[in-house]
């Protein structure tokens, strides 16, 4: 997920969210300020951590006013400390006041996940194993957090059901065992998709290594399963660990050479960045 694709759909969900947050208008702001007038106010952060979202922040001042201008003084993806001065938004001042809550619902969002992602992403260092999220995201917020996971140093697996083959537990009940989900997936998808399928223990490992599975996922297995799983399949298949993954006991993980983790924590888990605007003056 780039900014560019971001952008093309981002547009419909943020509009969304500020009509849930004004049904009809914002009274108290309408209360105290009658008419327009120009002002700035200050994006301060709170605490350290990895900021990401910032065209979003942007983009919801802009749909209230396209004449809204916001100066950055970070980019996506730097990190920043607590009680740094992020960027400053002008603008008219019932635009700054009515947008307020909801660019920073967005920003505090994006950013936390990207800073809970970071700091998974490091324990990764040095090794050969990518760190992927999943869908389990947010409803209407996945192409914000999938983003933001990337922002945080990451990299993001199947965007949605269409992005791609991943036969798991009830679709292999369904199916009536691996073999013959992998083979019916096989017959069914284009040939260019990978087939990835979910095990949970080494005999379905030795099903989807005799399938033809190009990846094999080795869902809620201990370290000592994985290790095992992962001899077998001995480089014939790609690997990718899942279940229950966080920055608490992904070290466990890393050792064993897997291709791939996948955490929904990264999404699911991750707590915000706090970040506030303050300040807020008129201009001339």
């Amino acid at each position: 997920m780039n900014e560019i694709t971001m952008k093309l759909n981002a547009d419909r969900l943020i509009m969304q969210a500020l009509e849930e947050d004004i049904t009809s208008e914002d009274i108290t702001t309408n209360a105290v300020m009658r008419e327009e007038k120009q002002g700035e106010v200050q994006l301060l952060c709170k605490q350290d951590g990895i900021i990401a979202g910032l065209w979003v922040f942007e983009r919801v001042f802009k749909l209230l006013d396209p004449r809204t201008e916001a100066e950055f003084y970070v980019k996506d993806g730097d990190k920043v400390n607590q009680g740094q001065l992020v960027g400053v938004v002008k603008g008219d001042i019932r635009v700054l006041l009515s947008g307020e809550r909801t660019a920073l619902n967005f920003l505090q969002r994006m950013s936390g996940i990207a800073t809970y992602t970071n700091q998974t992403a490091e324990l990764l260092k040095g090794s050969r194993t990518r760190l992927l999220d999943t869908r389990k995201t947010t409803p209407n917020m996945r192409i914000f957090e999938k983003y933001a996971v990337k922002a945080g140093g990451g990299y993001n697996h199947r965007y949605n059901l269409s992005d791609g083959i991943l036969l798991k537990d009830n679709h292999i009940a369904a199916a009536g065992g691996v073999k013959k989900a992998v083979e019916m997936a096989r017959e069914y998808a284009p040939f260019v998709r990978k087939i990835e399928v979910e095990t949970e223990n080494l005999d379905m490992v030795k099903e989807a290594l005799e399938a033809g599975a190009e990846i094999i996922m080795l869902d809620n297995m201990s370290p000592e399963m994985m290790k095992e799983a992962i001899e077998l399949i001995g480089g014939r298949a790609q690997t990718e660990c899942s279940g229950n993954v966080t920055k608490e006991n992904i070290e466990k993980i890393i050792s064993l050479g897997v291709d791939y983790i996948s955490s929904g924590a990264l999404t699911h888990s991750a707590p915000i960045l706090d970040l506030s605007l303050k300040n807020l003056r008129e201009i001339c």
